[in-house]
């Protein structure tokens, strides 16, 4: 019986050995990621966003966020798509949009509850937009439902109502909950606990719990998010002060022939 990529993705997320999932932000970082080994590659939105000259979070890079997509599904990667909070409050538009990135050939969407202005989307609209995206391509996409309690909330206000909404986007389909934000890990424990079989996603933070802390506490997926991005922009303006300053190139820079090559991934 052959394994669909929605299935293969899903079965990556396994609690106490956590896919870990490299972000990136145009096709040749996309590229790079998957010919260093990685299946599945997300998007990050900050990096199309600030790529494009355009805020993220502001529901402004919907085509940018497409095209690219349509584009990263000619790798042979299982490409997740991060929309932001779907580009629009109306359920019926963010699920044709699930509907068109699944027939672009993504295999996920990661769709948040932080509005631009730093609220919350009401969490009854929240499920209505899941749901919707739910019956319009499940067992297409793997809906990866993020919540922004810790990050628009704070620490002390997030942790219940952080539950109650991973419990309502799970009841309205989504595959898997997304937590930005959250480091503690006897919190961690206690939401993969109560999660049952639906991965908690987390996202990586320098100075937060380490790979194998977090495989411990059971969680089922980790995030670069736009650590990969922003390493690279100041990567750029190390190498450009090495030449000014006459300093030895960091090792590792790929050559020209090798950067070109990257262009093979999408024949």
């Amino acid at each position: 019986m052959t394994t669909s990529p929605y299935e293969e993705f899903r079965a990556l997320h396994r609690a106490g050995a956590p896919l870990l999932l490299p972000n990136a932000w145009d096709h040749a970082s996309a590229a790079a990621l998957s010919a260093a080994g990685f299946r599945a590659v997300g998007t990050t939105s900050l990096g199309v966003a600030a790529a494009a000259g355009l805020s993220d979070g502001t529901g402004a890079t919907r085509a940018e966020t497409v095209r690219l997509a349509r584009g990263l599904t000619r790798l042979n990667a299982l490409i997740s798509v991060d929309v932001e909070g779907g580009f629009s409050d109306e359920p019926g538009d963010v699920a044709a949009l699930a509907a068109e990135l699944a027939a672009a050939g993504a295999v996920g969407i990661n769709i948040e509850d932080g509005r631009a202005d730093g609220t919350l989307r009401d969490a009854g609209h929240q499920v209505e937009i899941l749901a919707a995206v739910r019956e319009a391509v499940g067992g297409r996409l793997f809906v990866n439902a993020r919540t922004d309690t810790y990050w628009l909330r704070g620490v002390g206000k997030a942790a219940s109502e952080t539950g109650e909404r991973l419990e309502a986007y799970r009841g309205a389909g989504a595959d898997g909950v997304f937590v930005p934000g959250l480091g503690d890990l006897r919190v961690i424990a206690e939401l993969t606990s109560a999660l049952g079989d639906t991965p908690l996603n987390v996202l990586h933070a320098p100075d937060g719990p380490s790979m194998p802390e977090l495989a411990e506490a059971g969680v089922g997926r980790v995030s670069c998010g736009s650590l990969l991005f922003r390493a690279a922009l100041g990567a750029a303006v190390t190498a450009v002060r090495s030449v000014a300053d006459g300093t030895p190139q960091a090792e590792g820079i790929p050559s020209y022939a090798e950067t070109q090559a990257l262009a093979d991934g999408f024949a």
